[in-house]
């Protein structure tokens, strides 16, 4: 397992250069960077400017691992819908081009009126077809274990089987409402075989079973990133030199 930050929300006013060095300064190995914020890595940027931030991550050993979008397929609305399919599909070219690995997709919520199921399958269909999108750019589509009633790890169970393609793994987001009787292993066995990606955050917070986690990504043979998630800091360097060292003890075999 490697170390990385999301920028979303202690990097979120740092522009792209700001963020490298500090990660270069504190030994953090890559970065998921979160869409709005200010390093303004976005759809609209030109084939020039791509190139531009794809040669500045060439030349420093941070590693641009993915882009975080807010694309969500739960509307009823099918026009609602259909945009944010084109919106994820916008991401995943721009990941191709700027050298990502995948981007990041949720659901955010079971909407009212709608039966469950309806909406389970609609946003694992919609995964499958950014799925067939994303294997023509060698980019991984992750579904974040995020919103009110997708957050239950049976739901994303559903969805993932519905989806069942290949480039579609699910976001490991360590919320509080993974915990069952203390433990997280019941509702990390629901979606092992389709992690493909981790957020963590607050590791001090004794809520929740880190050590615990990491064991079971590690048992689970998980050897990519976990994504530092993190509010910001008026002294993030030093905030996130601790913080390394702690991800250091807790992952420790």
């Amino acid at each position: 397992m490697r170390l990385g930050l999301v920028t979303y929300n202690i990097a979120k006013d740092w522009d792209l250069e700001t963020l490298i060095q500090v990660c270069e300064t504190v030994g953090i190995e890559g970065v998921e960077l979160r869409t709005t914020h200010r390093h303004g890595v976005e759809p609209t940027l030109s084939a020039d400017e791509r190139q531009k931030v794809r040669q500045r991550f060439e030349q420093t050993r941070v590693k641009l691992v993915g882009l975080g979008t807010t694309c969500e397929f739960h509307s009823p609305n099918r026009d609602e819908l259909q945009r944010q399919i084109e919106t994820a599909k916008q991401f995943i070219v721009l990941a191709h081009d700027v050298g990502a690995v995948g981007v990041k997709v949720r659901p955010n919520g079971l909407p009212e009126g709608v039966p469950k199921e309806k909406t389970i399958r609609q946003i694992g269909e919609a995964l499958r077809e950014l799925g067939d999108f994303a294997t023509g750019f060698g980019i991984e589509v992750w579904l974040e274990v995020h919103g009110r009633g997708t957050s239950d790890l049976g739901v994303i169970q559903a969805i993932m089987e519905v989806a069942n393609h290949p480039q579609v793994g699910v976001c490991w987001n360590s919320n509080r409402e993974d915990i069952v009787d203390g433990s997280v292993k019941a509702n990390f066995e629901r979606v092992r075989k389709w992690v493909r990606h981790a957020h963590i955050n607050e590791l001090w917070r004794e809520d929740y079973p880190w050590r615990e986690l990491f064991g079971l990504l590690r048992d689970a043979n998980y050897e990519g990133w976990t994504m530092a998630e993190i509010p910001e800091s008026a002294d993030a360097v030093r905030l996130l030199r601790y913080y390394r060292a702690l991800w250091r003890e807790l992952t420790r075999p």
